[in-house]
């Protein structure tokens, strides 16, 4: 029987809250060890990126946190475990992926944060959890959803908070 996929709804005004919304995503990964991959989904400017800083910085990185925009993507070492944060915007065809070798970023100590996942389609793991990330005129709704057991159990952790 398949489980049921969850998901949770928030609204957040400011770019402090997405930052401690980041941060409460950080605690629950950690708590939920199995999620790997996290499709970052939005317009441009509606806050993936500075969702990725937070988030990133929840899990101990003191370093700068920048945007891979050119790059592709940028490995962050926190203790035993590699943050890969990708963004995907420029890419002009899936087949990109495998040039820069998308293979070699799984990892079992590693958490990938991909924003743009839609331009990977069909060379990328499928997601544990989705954050959908929309423009509202009071700020921004997110939307997470599970896309595993590991993704659901993320989830609601989230909802508890």
């Amino acid at each position: 029987m398949e489980e049921k996929q969850e998901k949770c709804e928030i609204w957040l005004q400011s770019e402090a809250q997405m930052m401690t919304f980041a941060d409460g995503v950080a605690s629950a990964v950690k708590q939920v060890s199995e999620v790997h991959q996290i499709h970052l989904v939005g317009d441009l400017g509606a806050g993936k990126t500075t969702f990725s800083r937070g988030f990133i910085q929840g899990f101990g990185y003191q370093g700068r946190v920048k945007s891979p925009t050119y790059t592709l993507v940028e490995p962050y070492e926190v203790g035993e475990m590699t943050i890969f944060h990708f963004d995907l915007y420029r890419l002009a065809d899936p087949e990109e992926l495998e040039f820069i070798g998308i293979r070699d970023y799984s990892e079992e100590k590693s958490l990938s944060l991909i924003e743009w996942p839609a331009k990977g389609i069909g060379l990328l793991p499928p997601f544990d959890i989705q954050i959908t990330i929309e423009f509202t005129e009071q700020g921004r709704s997110i939307v997470v959803k599970g896309g595993n057991a590991a993704g659901n159990r993320l989830v609601r952790l989230l909802q508890e908070q």
